[in-house]
This record gives structure tokens, sequence and C-alpha cells, in this order.
């Protein structure tokens, strides 16, 4: 995807000013008229590698304005360690980390016997023997 530096501007000065025309006029093109600028900076639009480029662009910016999730654990490290926070923002923080580190896994215990063994192909068994699954499962929760 190679574009002119004219291009390439039309397309920034486009993504930061939403206005096509505006546009156009901005990265050096030259139009009679507002019209004629209108008309061609729409063609421009079009054009499969400014139009991807944009796409591109507005991705990469949409990236960078959300937080991941190694953004979001530096920050709580960051209030975790911070002595001077409110010790309730600083546990708060600590049980985040926990939490995306999986420190809190809730164990169940099941018990009981299974008598049946269940086939993947459910299709095949007949009605009494799903009831007696169902009766099963029921009596495991």
């Amino acid at each position: 995807m190679k574009l002119t530096e004219k291009q390439k501007r039309f397309a920034d000065y486009y993504i930061e000013t939403g206005n096509a025309t505006e546009a156009y006029k901005k990265a050096g093109y030259k139009a009679s008229n507002d019209n004629i600028a209108a008309v061609e900076s729409h063609k421009l639009l079009r054009n499969p590698k400014v139009s991807e480029y944009i796409a591109e662009r507005n991705k990469q910016l949409e990236d960078d304005r959300i937080a991941d999730m190694e953004e979001v654990k530096r920050f709580w490290t960051n209030t975790l360690r911070d002595e001077g926070m409110d010790p309730k923002h600083r546990l708060k923080a600590s049980e985040y980390i926990a939490k995306t580190n999986a420190a809190f896994i809730e164990k169940q215990e099941i018990t009981g016997e299974m008598t049946q063994t269940i086939n993947n192909d459910l299709s095949k068994l007949s009605v009494e023997e799903l009831k007696q699954i169902e009766n099963i499962l029921s009596k495991a929760e």
C-alpha cells in the first residue's frame, strides 16, 4: 500500500477533521472551487489505497486510546505500591491484581456415583436413558 505524499496528507487530515473537502485543500490539492474540491475529495476516499490507509490509521488510533490488560495491571500495581494512596484503594488494587492472576479459584467438590457413561451422541439414547442422566445431574447440583 504505497500512497503519494499528498494522498497520505489528505487521509491524515481527513481523519483529523472528518471533512473531505477541507482535507483535500489542506493536503495541497488545487481546485477552482469548493464543488470541485468536494467531488475530487470523495474520489480520493473511494481510492482503495487511501480508504485502506484510513481504516488502518483509525484502528491504530482506537487501539492507542483503549487500555490493554498490561496497562491496567501496571495502573493497579502503581496504585498498590503508592503509600500515599488511601489504603482501601491499595487493597482493592491488590484484589484486582490477584483476580486477574487467578489467585481466587473457587473450588467445588462434587460427590456421587456415575452409574452410566454419558456418550457424546445423545441422539442415540432412549428417553428413559436421558431421564436417568437428567436425574443424576440434578442430584449433583
